[in-house]
């Protein structure tokens, strides 16, 4: 079987965008702070063009995590046409999202944390590293964000 021809940067950076506006759900792994034990979940998301939302129960292990180290790593699409992001996550309550955004995240993914009893919190993660690919030939120039920065021009 061969692979289907590489994408251009530039055709990479579209695909990886058009991903995140359009996907609503992402693996998070994050890692306890004290001991590293890592914790892998999917969770729902919402692209606002420059950071992701999600939500998850303040206590569970990745609201902890994401609480406490402020890291995660995240998963888009399939093995085979990943977009793999690092990035730092700030930790809200509802209240502390912009007017509207609640109710924007709700629409989007088809939950709303705030009719649970359960207390949730957002997480807004600010990538830091995004890499993209579909299958070997294209791992060299997976690297499509470095230090917050798209290494693509617009």
């Amino acid at each position: 079987m061969t692979s289907p021809t590489a994408r251009t940067p530039e055709q990479r950076k579209q695909d990886t965008l058009h991903r995140l506006e359009h996907d609503e759900d992402v693996w998070v792994a994050t890692a306890d702070g004290a001991s590293g034990v890592p914790y892998l979940v999917p969770l729902s998301f919402v692209w606002d063009g420059s950071t992701l939302l999600l939500a998850t129960p303040a206590a569970s292990p990745t609201g902890r995590n994401l609480k406490t180290t402020g890291k995660a790593r995240l998963g888009v699409g399939t093995t085979r046409d990943v977009v793999m992001i690092e990035g730092t996550a700030d930790t809200l309550t509802a209240d502390g999202l912009a007017e509207g955004e609640a109710d924007h995240f709700a629409a989007t993914t088809g939950f709303d944390p705030r009719e649970l009893a359960t207390p949730y919190l957002y997480f807004r993660v600010r990538p830091l590293r995004v890499q993209a690919w579909r299958e070997a030939n294209e791992i060299a120039g997976r690297e499509l964000m470095r230090d917050g920065e798209w290494l693509i021009a617009d």
